[in-house]
């Protein structure tokens, strides 16, 4: 009876998702369920890539719920270029028009559940803070602030790479045209990473309060729990005083919330313990001076992230990544100083989707006729396959309910594009990230430059002769020369024992004596017969393997 529990459970599991949702991807695990939504680790049927397959229920539901919907896939659309956020891959709509399905790289758990665990050493603590320092970086320089920075939504693997999730609650700070301060709401962050001038009510909080959240973070992953888990926002409150005191009256004017005096003066609590004795299990004075300069109630005095970056706590890691930023804001694309409907949030998100989801069909179509077939990769070279193959690209159209599937085209040209980079493709990989990103305003050629991760592994992997292989394995000590020697001899063995078995089975068949053109690698190779073939295709193939020694 249990496996038939089990079983149908499994379907019911199923049945929250659509078929033709499951006709593109096969779910494997179910990896988190909430009241908002659920979230599966799946295959896409088509790429083979495991992915992170998450619905949002009723994700339309009030204009709160729409609007943090749409700026997540907005935000996330053009944050695709840092290795320490985590990837939007496809936005697909559900049938019932209400539901909303977000396809992101998969990961294999969260920071919350490897705090649980009780397996992080000092060196791996230091490197989840520079990551998502890394992370913020790239937030804070596009005038964007996550407000929602927690354990559960820092993303991280095996081998300890992190990555930030969840923007429904992210905000641009970028000043609007007419110079005016953005208008903020005080009921963001969970509780127990909340900064305290959102706690006391502000309006015009900054950067600050992820840097605040920071700080909480590496509390916990210190001392195994929440550093301030409150029941209520005064109780919050309450637990900050216990740690760093009651502020003073210069810190409470920086903290612009005008009933932040009042709610202050209400509460007996006193200090009772120091940073000091809290985190000192272990740590060095460089974490504790870090938790110490994050968790102060000025935010004007809180370190920043370019600061943070440059902490000795964080010092072993400096320089070893790529610490990328943004020349300009990242785009809202809807005033948020403005509270629209369901209607407007829903119609904008569909109608943005779609047309980005065109002008990547049509990028793809144009790059197909401009970029040169790679003979080595191309199973045909005729010309009437060609282009019958860019007719059949040409008359597909993007499905109704598909509205944004980066990866299908990408992985369906790959082997066109990965060999021939045009010099504007080349271009094009190193300009700035913010002229990478903003996709909306400028010209078609720059406004398709998402890459999949399948497209940047097979960039590494052709910088490379054994780009699989660890530095320290001695296939990485074989002279290349060496290498293709051994390769010509292996081929030399199977092609010869291949010239033997074909003259032995010469009489089984007749071959006919029309001449026979085609064009290769080589030019144009005339053939009568089976033998005459195979013996101008070894040569060509020997000739290849003494150039590529040479």
């Amino acid at each position: 009876m249990q496996p038939q529990s089990k079983q149908s459970q499994k379907e019911d599991e199923h049945c929250q998702v659509e078929d033709h949702i499951l006709r593109k991807f096969e779910l494997l695990e179910l990896k988190g369920k909430g009241a908002y939504g659920v979230v599966w680790k799946a295959v896409d049927r088509k790429t083979k890539q495991v992915v992170a397959l998450k619905k949002i229920f009723d994700a339309f539901h009030n204009a709160t719920d729409s609007q943090r919907t749409f700026r997540e896939v907005i935000f996330l659309e053009q944050l695709v270029n840092h290795e320490n956020i985590i990837k939007l891959n496809s936005v697909i709509k559900a049938e019932n028009n209400k539901d909303l399905y977000m396809v992101f790289e998969f990961m294999e758990t969260d920071l919350h559940k490897v705090i649980r665990a009780n397996i992080l050493e000092r060196i791996h603590k230091k490197y989840i803070i520079y990551q998502i320092l890394k992370g913020l970086k790239y937030l804070h320089s596009g005038e964007l602030i996550h407000r929602d920075l927690k354990p559960s939504n820092l993303l991280i693997n095996s081998e300890c790479k992190v990555k930030v999730a969840d923007f429904g609650l992210a905000r641009s700070v970028a000043k609007p045209d007419d110079n005016s301060q953005p208008i903020l709401t005080e009921y963001v962050a969970t509780r127990w990473y909340r900064a305290p001038e959102i706690l006391l009510g502000s309006q015009n909080y900054s950067k600050a309060v992820d840097m605040w959240s920071l700080g909480c973070i590496l509390g916990e992953m210190i001392i195994g729990k929440a550093v301030f888990p409150g029941t209520s926002t005064i109780n919050q409150i309450e637990r900050i005083i216990e740690l760093i005191g009651k502020p003073r009256q210069d810190e409470l004017d920086a903290l612009q919330a005008p009933l932040a005096e009042q709610v202050i003066s209400s509460i007996a609590n006193q200090k009772k313990k120091s940073i000091k004795q809290l985190f000192s299990q272990g740590q060095d004075d460089d974490a504790i001076d870090f938790i110490r300069k994050t968790l102060i109630y000025n935010p004007y005095k809180r370190l920043t992230v370019e600061q943070a970056l440059n902490h000795p706590y964080v010092k072993e890691f400096k320089g070893t990544e790529d610490e990328i930023s943004r020349d300009s804001a990242i785009e809202a694309l809807m005033d948020d100083n403005h509270k629209y409907t369901v209607k407007d949030y829903r119609d904008a998100l569909y109608s943005h989707i779609t047309q980005k989801k065109k002008l990547e069909h049509q990028i793809v179509i144009r790059n197909l006729k401009n970029v040169p077939v790679n003979i080595s990769s191309e199973k045909s070279t005729s010309p009437t396959k060609k282009d019958s193959s860019i007719k059949k690209s040409k008359d597909s159209e993007p499905s109704n309910t598909d509205i944004s599937d980066n990866k299908q085209y990408e992985s369906q040209h790959i082997n066109r594009t990965i060999h021939h980079k045009t010099p504007s493709y080349t271009q094009q990989i190193r300009k700035n990230t913010s002229s990478q990103e903003h996709i909306y305003h400028s010209e078609p050629q720059n406004q398709f430059n998402y890459q999949s991760p399948n497209m940047m592994m097979q960039k590494k992997q052709s910088q490379s002769i054994f780009p699989n292989v660890d530095s320290g394995s001695p296939l990485k000590q074989i002279p290349r020369k060496q290498s293709m020697q051994n390769i010509q001899n292996s081929v030399s063995t199977v092609l010869q024992n291949t010239i033997s078995q074909n003259l032995q089975n010469q009489s089984s068949f007749q071959v006919s004596q029309h001449q026979l053109s085609r064009k290769g690698s080589q030019g144009s190779i005339q053939k009568s017969s089976s033998t005459k073939m195979i013996a101008t295709n070894y040569n060509s193939i020997f000739q290849q393997l003494s150039k590529i020694r040479k």
